[in-house]
């Protein structure tokens, strides 16, 4: 079989902060950005990399969920702890310099995991997780 990953979804709090981080800190590219009434949907992805992407996507849209839920899945949202997402560079110590001069809520500065990464860890303006590991190839 011939599978691969097409997109991934992350929810948004605030469709104009998640653009702007993804497409100005993240250098990603914008591929569509659709919105119906007060609901947007944007997809991103790494340049040269046309195949693979990430829906940025209002939290609860198409959920049956009550006012109590929704309050919920916004604070697991917040905390990182709902979405996240698990990403890989040739210089993770530039790409944490941006990300940390965007103001970035800062999870994990760039370290030697014990199982063989160097990675760090922020999230995103909606809260979700997002880990970014330096590419094997890269490390010394």
């Amino acid at each position: 079989m011939d599978i691969t990953i097409h997109s991934s979804f992350l929810p948004h709090t605030d469709p104009e902060a998640s653009l702007a981080f993804y497409r100005d800190v993240l250098e990603f590219e914008v591929r569509l950005d659709v919105g119906y009434e007060q609901m947007r949907w944007i997809t991103v992805g790494p340049a040269g990399q046309p195949s693979t992407a990430i829906v940025l996507h209002p939290a609860s849209v198409g959920r049956d969920l009550s006012d109590e839920e929704q309050e919920f899945l916004l604070l697991l949202i917040a905390k990182g702890s709902y979405f996240g997402v698990n990403l890989a560079t040739d210089d993770l110590d530039a790409v944490f310099a941006r990300v940390e001069a965007s103001g970035a809520d800062i999870v994990q500065e760039p370290i030697e995991q014990d199982y063989g990464l160097r990675d760090a860890a922020f999230r995103d303006p909606a809260g979700n997780l997002v880990r970014i590991q330096q590419n094997k190839e890269q490390q010394a």
